[in-house]
């Protein structure tokens, strides 16, 4: 019988995973101490590397738990190494998520690491290794609201905090997004084994295409109100405003200046 075992090698963090998060590591600390010259791009480099993390511990999540499933696979393929380049789709699921929180200061969800299905056993087990990367996503956004629901925010420099909330509307999107029953994303993947053969079959060639039809939804001025007024309500909740998010997302684009931020500041 084979068990889920991988080569010491296949489970060494990467050199490049590590770089990603020192620099969320040091320009966190510029951002906190205000020692950057430029706090806007602090900021930038903060949020985009942390948010880079999130990405690769997302795909890290969906492996490691088919490796426990079952799917032996994945230590060859690197994806236990946290490694952006080494998964299936580096371009989908590093690239245009980073690409899409530049342009729309959305945390649109990208690829998935390639999972042998067959080598896994049980619906559960399938519907657990693609919920288990948007529940990353889920934690993430619990750490970084952190401070706000504890009402622990005395001594959070300003610019500290409000990268945090840029960051927690990130993690609350691409949590909502990811868990969406669409083809091709992993909210399908956890109702997939429950539907009946002939539906999967009706479905499936759908699903190179579901990113996009998100995509192409949210362009839609009604979508896209009805979606940000959700996570508006998720996000005041958890003790966030959306002053805290839009100044954030402002200040992470520290090529342009909005005089509401700066009064607010």
């Amino acid at each position: 019988m084979t068990t889920a075992t991988a080569r010491p090698s296949d489970r060494r963090v990467s050199p490049v995973f590590l770089g990603i998060v020192a620099v969320a590591a040091v320009t966190g600390w510029a951002t906190w101490s205000g020692f950057a010259e430029q706090p806007g791009l602090a900021v930038f480099l903060f949020v985009t590397a942390a948010w880079i993390v999130s990405l690769c511990l997302h795909e890290y999540a969906h492996a490691r738990t088919a490796l426990h499933s079952g799917d032996i696979s994945v230590g060859a393929k690197g994806y236990l190494t946290l490694n952006p380049v080494k998964y299936t789709h580096a371009l989908l699921s590093i690239v245009l998520p980073v690409l899409f929180v530049i342009m729309g200061g959305i945390g649109l969800p990208g690829g998935a690491v390639f999972i042998e299905r067959g080598r896994i056993r049980g619906r559960w087990r399938h519907s657990l290794i693609s919920a288990a990367g948007p529940l990353t996503n889920v934690l993430f956004a619990v750490v970084c609201t952190a401070p706000f629901w504890l009402d622990a925010l005395d001594g959070v420099p300003h610019d500290f905090r409000l990268a945090l909330a840029f960051l927690a509307l990130l993690q609350v999107t691409a949590a909502i997004l990811n868990f969406l029953p669409v083809p091709g994303l992993d909210g399908y993947g956890v109702i997939e084994p429950w539907l009946s053969y002939n539906v999967r079959r009706q479905v499936e060639p759908l699903a190179p295409f579901g990113l996009l039809i998100v995509f192409a939804l949210l362009w839609i001025p009604a979508v896209n109100g009805v979606f940000f007024d959700a996570i508006d309500a998720i996000l005041r909740g958890l003790g966030i405003g959306e002053v805290d998010t839009y100044c954030g997302f402002e200040l992470y684009r520290f090529w342009q200046t909005d005089e509401l931020c700066t009064v607010a500041g």
